[in-house]
Protein backbone atom coordinates (compact mmCIF):
# COMPACT_ATOMS: atom_id res chain seq x y z
CA UNK A 1 0.00 0.00 0.00
CA UNK A 2 1.31 3.47 -0.88
CA UNK A 3 1.82 5.99 1.87
CA UNK A 4 0.10 9.39 1.84
CA UNK A 5 2.28 12.50 1.67
CA UNK A 6 1.59 13.33 5.31
CA UNK A 7 2.37 9.83 6.47
CA UNK A 8 5.55 9.81 4.44
CA UNK A 9 6.82 13.04 5.98
CA UNK A 10 5.87 12.00 9.51
CA UNK A 11 7.33 8.55 9.23
CA UNK A 12 9.98 7.74 11.79
CA UNK A 13 11.04 4.56 10.07
CA UNK A 14 13.38 6.23 7.51
CA UNK A 15 15.79 9.18 7.16
CA UNK A 16 14.83 10.47 3.65
CA UNK A 17 12.00 12.80 4.67
CA UNK A 18 14.03 15.05 7.00
CA UNK A 19 16.77 15.28 4.40
CA UNK A 20 14.32 16.38 1.70
CA UNK A 21 12.74 18.89 4.03
CA UNK A 22 16.12 20.41 4.80
CA UNK A 23 17.05 20.50 1.10
CA UNK A 24 13.86 22.35 0.18
CA UNK A 25 14.96 25.44 2.11
CA UNK A 26 18.09 26.29 0.00
CA UNK A 27 16.31 25.18 -3.17
CA UNK A 28 13.47 27.63 -2.55
CA UNK A 29 15.96 30.33 -1.60
CA UNK A 30 17.93 29.73 -4.81
CA UNK A 31 14.75 29.89 -6.86
CA UNK A 32 13.70 33.06 -5.12
CA UNK A 33 17.09 34.69 -5.69
CA UNK A 34 16.93 33.75 -9.38
CA UNK A 35 13.47 35.25 -9.80
CA UNK A 36 14.36 38.49 -8.04
CA UNK A 37 17.72 38.67 -9.84
CA UNK A 38 16.09 38.37 -13.27
CA UNK A 39 13.54 40.97 -12.28
CA UNK A 40 16.36 43.32 -11.25
CA UNK A 41 18.15 42.81 -14.58
CA UNK A 42 14.97 43.60 -16.54
CA UNK A 43 14.25 46.64 -14.37
CA UNK A 44 17.79 47.94 -14.81
CA UNK A 45 17.63 47.55 -18.61
CA UNK A 46 14.28 49.35 -18.70
CA UNK A 47 15.65 52.16 -16.52
CA UNK A 48 18.74 52.52 -18.73
CA UNK A 49 16.65 52.88 -21.88
CA UNK A 50 14.34 55.36 -20.19
CA UNK A 51 17.25 57.45 -18.85
CA UNK A 52 18.99 57.51 -22.24
CA UNK A 53 15.78 58.76 -23.86
CA UNK A 54 15.29 61.35 -21.12
CA UNK A 55 18.88 62.63 -21.41
CA UNK A 56 18.47 63.07 -25.16
CA UNK A 57 15.13 64.82 -24.73
CA UNK A 58 16.51 67.67 -22.64
CA UNK A 59 19.11 68.52 -25.29
CA UNK A 60 16.32 69.84 -27.53
CA UNK A 61 15.34 72.52 -25.01
CA UNK A 62 16.52 76.10 -25.59
CA UNK A 63 19.94 76.94 -24.18
CA UNK A 64 18.28 79.47 -21.86
CA UNK A 65 16.33 76.72 -20.05
CA UNK A 66 17.25 76.60 -16.35
CA UNK A 67 18.73 73.48 -14.73
CA UNK A 68 15.61 73.19 -12.57
CA UNK A 69 13.36 73.11 -15.64
CA UNK A 70 15.65 70.61 -17.34
CA UNK A 71 15.44 68.44 -14.21
CA UNK A 72 11.64 68.49 -14.39
CA UNK A 73 11.73 67.57 -18.08
CA UNK A 74 14.24 64.80 -17.40
CA UNK A 75 12.02 63.20 -14.76
CA UNK A 76 8.89 63.56 -16.89
CA UNK A 77 10.55 61.93 -19.88
CA UNK A 78 12.08 59.21 -17.70
CA UNK A 79 8.69 58.30 -16.26
CA UNK A 80 6.99 58.52 -19.66
CA UNK A 81 9.46 55.93 -20.97
CA UNK A 82 8.57 53.52 -18.13
CA UNK A 83 11.56 54.35 -16.00
CA UNK A 84 11.14 53.43 -12.34
CA UNK A 85 12.54 55.48 -9.50
CA UNK A 86 13.99 58.97 -9.65
CA UNK A 87 16.08 60.48 -12.42
CA UNK A 88 18.60 63.18 -11.59
CA UNK A 89 20.35 65.69 -13.85
CA UNK A 90 23.89 65.61 -12.52
CA UNK A 91 25.25 68.25 -14.92
CA UNK A 92 24.41 70.16 -18.10
CA UNK A 93 27.27 72.28 -19.41
CA UNK A 94 27.48 74.26 -22.64
CA UNK A 95 31.07 75.11 -23.62
CA UNK A 96 32.14 78.35 -25.26
CA UNK A 97 32.03 76.74 -28.72
CA UNK A 98 28.44 75.56 -28.18
CA UNK A 99 29.22 71.92 -27.33
CA UNK A 100 26.81 70.62 -24.69
CA UNK A 101 27.69 67.82 -22.23
CA UNK A 102 24.98 66.08 -20.24
CA UNK A 103 25.31 63.65 -17.31
CA UNK A 104 22.29 62.03 -15.66
CA UNK A 105 21.60 59.18 -13.27
CA UNK A 106 18.61 57.28 -11.90
CA UNK A 107 18.08 55.17 -8.80
CA UNK A 108 15.33 52.79 -7.72
CA UNK A 109 14.83 50.55 -4.69
CA UNK A 110 13.14 47.55 -6.29
CA UNK A 111 10.90 45.60 -3.89
CA UNK A 112 11.77 41.90 -3.70
CA UNK A 113 9.46 38.92 -3.50
CA UNK A 114 11.34 35.80 -2.47
CA UNK A 115 14.37 37.55 -0.99
CA UNK A 116 12.16 38.84 1.80
CA UNK A 117 12.59 35.37 3.29
CA UNK A 118 16.20 36.40 3.87
CA UNK A 119 15.00 39.80 5.16
CA UNK A 120 16.08 41.58 1.98
CA UNK A 121 13.11 43.79 1.22
CA UNK A 122 14.59 45.83 -1.65
CA UNK A 123 17.40 45.74 -4.18
CA UNK A 124 19.03 49.07 -5.08
CA UNK A 125 19.38 49.65 -8.82
CA UNK A 126 21.34 52.53 -10.34
CA UNK A 127 22.02 53.58 -13.93
CA UNK A 128 23.91 56.44 -15.57
CA UNK A 129 23.71 58.16 -18.92
CA UNK A 130 25.90 60.74 -20.65
CA UNK A 131 25.40 62.58 -23.91
CA UNK A 132 27.38 65.05 -25.98
CA UNK A 133 25.88 67.50 -28.42
CA UNK A 134 28.01 69.12 -31.10
CA UNK A 135 27.62 72.76 -32.14
CA UNK A 136 25.24 73.18 -35.07
CA UNK A 137 24.26 75.88 -37.53
CA UNK A 138 22.46 78.81 -35.89
CA UNK A 139 23.01 81.58 -38.45
CA UNK A 140 23.55 81.84 -42.21
CA UNK A 141 24.70 84.81 -44.27
CA UNK A 142 23.93 84.88 -48.02
CA UNK A 143 25.61 87.23 -50.47
CA UNK A 144 25.27 87.29 -54.26
CA UNK A 145 28.49 86.89 -56.26
CA UNK A 146 27.12 86.95 -59.82
CA UNK A 147 23.88 85.96 -61.53
CA UNK A 148 23.34 85.61 -65.26
CA UNK A 149 20.91 84.25 -67.83
CA UNK A 150 17.98 85.33 -69.97
CA UNK A 151 15.41 83.96 -67.50
CA UNK A 152 14.13 85.76 -64.42
CA UNK A 153 14.42 83.61 -61.28
CA UNK A 154 14.18 83.59 -57.50
CA UNK A 155 16.10 81.58 -54.92
CA UNK A 156 14.46 81.24 -51.49
CA UNK A 157 15.64 79.75 -48.20
CA UNK A 158 12.76 77.99 -46.43
CA UNK A 159 12.68 76.73 -42.85
CA UNK A 160 10.41 74.88 -40.44
CA UNK A 161 10.64 75.57 -36.72
CA UNK A 162 10.93 72.89 -34.06
CA UNK A 163 7.56 71.38 -33.23
CA UNK A 164 5.81 73.05 -36.18
CA UNK A 165 4.82 71.96 -39.67
CA UNK A 166 4.51 75.36 -41.39
CA UNK A 167 7.23 76.18 -43.93
CA UNK A 168 8.33 79.81 -43.84
CA UNK A 169 10.54 81.84 -46.22
CA UNK A 170 13.61 83.24 -44.44
CA UNK A 171 15.66 84.75 -47.27
CA UNK A 172 15.21 85.31 -51.00
CA UNK A 173 17.26 86.50 -53.96
CA UNK A 174 15.49 87.75 -57.07
CA UNK A 175 17.04 88.18 -60.50
CA UNK A 176 15.62 90.24 -63.42
CA UNK A 177 17.26 90.05 -66.85
CA UNK A 178 18.12 93.43 -68.39
CA UNK A 179 17.03 92.40 -71.92
CA UNK A 180 20.16 93.78 -73.56
CA UNK A 181 20.55 90.81 -75.89
CA UNK A 182 24.11 89.75 -75.11
CA UNK A 183 24.86 86.00 -75.33
CA UNK A 184 25.15 85.24 -71.62
CA UNK A 185 22.66 87.76 -70.32
CA UNK A 186 22.97 89.81 -67.13
CA UNK A 187 20.63 91.88 -65.02
CA UNK A 188 19.77 92.99 -61.50
CA UNK A 189 19.88 90.74 -58.43
CA UNK A 190 18.33 91.77 -55.12
CA UNK A 191 18.83 90.00 -51.80
CA UNK A 192 16.23 90.19 -49.02
CA UNK A 193 15.78 88.84 -45.53
CA UNK A 194 12.19 87.71 -45.02
CA UNK A 195 10.21 87.95 -41.79
CA UNK A 196 6.61 86.97 -42.37
CA UNK A 197 5.27 89.35 -44.99
CA UNK A 198 8.14 91.83 -44.56
CA UNK A 199 11.01 91.79 -47.05
CA UNK A 200 14.09 93.79 -46.12
CA UNK A 201 16.58 94.58 -48.89
CA UNK A 202 20.18 93.92 -47.87
CA UNK A 203 22.03 93.80 -51.21
CA UNK A 204 21.53 94.85 -54.81
CA UNK A 205 23.82 93.86 -57.64
CA UNK A 206 23.12 95.75 -60.86
CA UNK A 207 24.85 94.65 -64.04
CA UNK A 208 24.90 96.95 -67.07
CA UNK A 209 25.87 95.78 -70.57
CA UNK A 210 26.90 97.81 -73.63
CA UNK A 211 28.60 97.19 -76.96
CA UNK A 212 32.14 98.46 -77.43
CA UNK A 213 34.63 98.67 -80.29
CA UNK A 214 37.44 97.00 -78.34
CA UNK A 215 38.33 95.72 -74.88
CA UNK A 216 41.04 98.26 -74.10
CA UNK A 217 41.34 99.78 -70.61
CA UNK A 218 38.79 97.45 -69.01
CA UNK A 219 37.48 98.41 -65.57
CA UNK A 220 38.11 96.03 -62.67
CA UNK A 221 35.77 93.07 -62.69
CA UNK A 222 34.51 93.72 -66.20
CA UNK A 223 32.90 90.85 -68.10
CA UNK A 224 33.59 90.57 -71.83
CA UNK A 225 31.64 88.67 -74.48
CA UNK A 226 31.99 88.33 -78.23
CA UNK A 227 29.22 87.29 -80.61
CA UNK A 228 29.97 87.57 -84.30
CA UNK A 229 31.35 91.05 -84.90
CA UNK A 230 29.89 92.46 -81.67
CA UNK A 231 31.79 92.99 -78.46
CA UNK A 232 29.86 93.25 -75.22
CA UNK A 233 31.15 94.81 -72.01
CA UNK A 234 29.29 94.18 -68.74
CA UNK A 235 30.04 95.88 -65.42
CA UNK A 236 28.34 95.07 -62.14
CA UNK A 237 28.00 97.27 -59.06
CA UNK A 238 27.16 96.01 -55.59
CA UNK A 239 25.24 98.10 -53.09
CA UNK A 240 24.84 96.84 -49.52
CA UNK A 241 22.11 97.91 -47.09
CA UNK A 242 23.43 99.18 -44.76
CA UNK A 243 26.63 100.17 -46.54
CA UNK A 244 28.77 97.97 -44.26
CA UNK A 245 26.30 95.09 -44.32
CA UNK A 246 27.41 91.49 -44.87
CA UNK A 247 24.35 90.34 -46.82
CA UNK A 248 21.27 88.40 -45.76
CA UNK A 249 21.97 87.40 -42.16
CA UNK A 250 19.39 84.77 -41.14
CA UNK A 251 18.80 83.34 -37.66
CA UNK A 252 18.18 79.60 -38.09
CA UNK A 253 18.67 78.55 -34.45
CA UNK A 254 14.98 77.67 -34.08
CA UNK A 255 14.80 75.75 -37.36
CA UNK A 256 14.46 71.99 -37.49
CA UNK A 257 14.63 71.81 -41.30
CA UNK A 258 16.06 74.08 -44.01
CA UNK A 259 16.08 73.87 -47.78
CA UNK A 260 16.79 76.05 -50.81
CA UNK A 261 14.35 76.49 -53.67
CA UNK A 262 14.99 77.98 -57.10
CA UNK A 263 11.94 79.09 -59.08
CA UNK A 264 12.53 79.66 -62.81
CA UNK A 265 9.10 80.23 -64.45
CA UNK A 266 10.44 80.16 -68.03
CA UNK A 267 12.51 76.98 -67.69
CA UNK A 268 11.48 73.42 -68.44
CA UNK A 269 12.09 72.62 -64.77
CA UNK A 270 10.31 75.51 -63.13
CA UNK A 271 11.18 74.55 -59.54
CA UNK A 272 14.46 73.21 -58.20
CA UNK A 273 14.84 72.18 -54.56
CA UNK A 274 17.86 71.15 -52.53
CA UNK A 275 15.80 68.53 -50.66
CA UNK A 276 14.31 67.04 -53.82
CA UNK A 277 16.52 64.20 -55.16
CA UNK A 278 15.10 64.80 -58.63
CA UNK A 279 16.40 68.38 -58.90
CA UNK A 280 19.15 68.77 -56.27
CA UNK A 281 21.79 67.74 -58.86
CA UNK A 282 21.56 71.27 -60.29
CA UNK A 283 23.16 72.65 -57.13
CA UNK A 284 26.94 73.03 -56.81
CA UNK A 285 28.64 73.20 -53.42
CA UNK A 286 32.22 74.49 -53.52
CA UNK A 287 32.48 73.64 -57.24
CA UNK A 288 31.21 70.07 -56.73
CA UNK A 289 27.91 69.15 -58.32
CA UNK A 290 25.43 67.35 -56.04
CA UNK A 291 25.10 63.69 -57.04
CA UNK A 292 21.97 62.39 -58.73
CA UNK A 293 19.25 61.27 -56.34
CA UNK A 294 20.78 62.98 -53.29
CA UNK A 295 19.00 65.19 -50.77
CA UNK A 296 21.04 68.11 -49.48
CA UNK A 297 20.97 68.93 -45.76
CA UNK A 298 21.54 72.69 -45.58
CA UNK A 299 22.70 72.33 -41.97
CA UNK A 300 25.72 70.39 -43.21
CA UNK A 301 26.06 72.13 -46.58
CA UNK A 302 26.79 75.44 -44.83
CA UNK A 303 30.11 75.18 -42.97
CA UNK A 304 30.77 76.67 -39.54
CA UNK A 305 32.85 79.82 -39.51
CA UNK A 306 33.92 79.79 -43.15
CA UNK A 307 32.41 80.69 -46.52
CA UNK A 308 31.05 78.20 -49.03
CA UNK A 309 30.79 79.07 -52.72
CA UNK A 310 27.60 77.64 -54.15
CA UNK A 311 25.77 77.88 -57.47
CA UNK A 312 22.67 76.72 -59.35
CA UNK A 313 22.31 75.67 -62.95
CA UNK A 314 18.85 77.09 -63.61
CA UNK A 315 17.84 74.69 -66.38
CA UNK A 316 19.36 76.05 -69.58
CA UNK A 317 22.07 73.37 -69.71
CA UNK A 318 21.93 69.64 -69.12
CA UNK A 319 23.68 68.19 -66.07
CA UNK A 320 26.17 66.89 -65.16
CA UNK A 321 28.20 69.83 -66.36
CA UNK A 322 31.14 71.99 -65.17
CA UNK A 323 30.28 74.58 -62.54
CA UNK A 324 31.23 77.29 -65.05
CA UNK A 325 27.95 76.52 -66.83
CA UNK A 326 25.94 77.55 -63.75
CA UNK A 327 24.01 80.82 -63.69
CA UNK A 328 23.41 81.69 -60.05
CA UNK A 329 26.53 82.14 -57.91
CA UNK A 330 26.45 83.14 -54.26
CA UNK A 331 28.49 82.79 -51.06
CA UNK A 332 26.99 81.50 -47.84
CA UNK A 333 28.72 81.56 -44.46
CA UNK A 334 27.57 79.76 -41.33
CA UNK A 335 27.90 80.41 -37.63
CA UNK A 336 27.56 77.46 -35.28
CA UNK A 337 26.66 77.29 -31.61
CA UNK A 338 24.35 75.32 -29.32
CA UNK A 339 21.33 74.27 -31.33
CA UNK A 340 18.13 72.41 -30.44
CA UNK A 341 18.39 69.95 -33.34
CA UNK A 342 18.35 66.39 -31.90
CA UNK A 343 20.44 64.93 -34.71
CA UNK A 344 23.58 66.56 -33.32
CA UNK A 345 23.37 64.54 -30.06
CA UNK A 346 25.15 61.26 -29.37
CA UNK A 347 25.19 59.06 -26.25
CA UNK A 348 28.64 58.66 -24.73
CA UNK A 349 27.67 56.40 -21.80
Amino acid sequence: MSLSGGHFLSSEDGSLAPILAIMLIPMCAALGISVDYNAAIETRASMQNALDAAALSITTLPTSTSLADRQVKLQESFAANSGQGTAKLDSFVVAADGTASIDASARFAMPTNFLQIARIDTVKIGVKSAARKRPALVQTTFKVDLVSGHWDKTMTLYGTKFGETAVNPLMKITYAYNDFGDPKGYGTSTVYTVNGSTNTKVQEQKCTTKTVKNFNSLPTGAITQVSGSKRYLTTCTNTMYPANGAGAVVDVSLMDTLYLQMDVPSAQLTRLKSNDPNTSNRLYIDDVEVANGEKVDIFTAVPCGQPSQQAWEDGGNAVPAPVSNADFFYTVTGRCDFNQRPSETVLTQ
